[in-house]
């Protein structure tokens, strides 16, 4: 008897398994099942020898999220099902999964690693607020933290290599490292500027970027990730700084037009350097 009732006892629930699993695949937010982004594999960098690499430059650059051709590394400030802001990507790759490791900002050669918890206080503002007592007087200071949100954030630094490589007869380019900018403010909520938050070593950045759909205005069954926008340069950018003797930014002896003036002649100096290798 007790036999019969562990036997029914079992399809039973075997049965209500089999029916809460079915009900769980009836929600299908697309007509097909979504294998192609989740299984991406990154495009290994062709291997570069010191003895092949003829010319190089080293570029610091920036990527403005309020241009429009930019919009897909900023939107959707909020994460939806299948997409995310770039920086949701990173800030869930370093204090959830702990794939990627965040460095501190105070220099971009990736000398300082920051554990998740010096990570997370990166990611916010330490505000003093006045609180009020017992008198209903604003005279108690009570520090809070503020967050950051996607929607903070502004820019994107890129460390990146420009060189010739000898063997493929090619110009290349790596990009080393990235750093989001965050919008700072004071306690009362006004604008104070922007400040870095951590950055990131963008070889390692690849494996993250490359399972996760960035949108693509033209088709929706062909959506890119952000492995592809970096890997076929799909953004715009300024340039701040290339390698030079005194490591200074073009802002600390140029204003106004001049820097623009600067930014171009840089990007025209890595071009007819290459142009020129095959002129005849």
């Amino acid at each position: 008897m007790k036999l019969v009732r562990l036997i029914l006892l079992t399809i039973v629930l075997a049965t209500f398994g089999e029916l809460n699993h079915v009900s769980a695949q009836k929600i299908l937010d697309k007509p097909w099942i979504k294998e192609n982004t989740p299984t991406r594999r990154v495009v290994p960098y062709t291997h570069v020898r010191e003895a092949d690499v003829m010319w190089h430059r080293r570029i610091w650059r920036e990527i403005d999220l309020r241009e429009k051709i930019n919009h897909p590394l900023y939107f959707p400030t909020i994460p939806i099902n299948d997409r995310k802001s770039l920086f949701d990507v990173i800030k869930y790759a370093v204090v959830e999964e702990k794939t990627l490791t965040a460095y501190d900002p105070v220099d971009d050669e990736f000398t300082v690693p920051l554990t998740v918890a010096e990570a997370i206080g990166k990611m916010g503002d330490s505000l003093t607020i006045m609180i009020e007592d017992e008198w209903g007087d604003p005279t108690i200071p009570q520090i809070t933290y503020n967050e950051v949100t996607s929607d903070m954030i502004v820019k994107y630094r890129l460390k990146e290599d420009w060189f010739f490589d000898n063997e493929r007869s090619i110009m290349d380019v790596r990009i080393i490292g990235i750093c989001p900018y965050m919008i700072a403010t004071d306690e009362n909520g006004n604008y104070k500027g922007i400040k870095p938050i951590y950055w990131i070593y963008f070889p390692e950045a690849r494996y993250v970027f490359a399972n996760y759909d960035v949108f693509n205005r033209q088709n929706d069954a062909e959506r890119r990730t952000f492995e592809d926008i970096f890997w076929k340069r799909l953004f715009n950018s300024y340039i701040l700084k290339r390698s030079n003797v005194y490591d200074r930014y073009s802002v600390d002896y140029l204003t106004g037009i001049d820097l623009l003036l600067e930014a171009d002649q840089i990007k025209e100096e890595i071009f007819n350097m290459e142009h020129d290798l095959w002129h005849f």
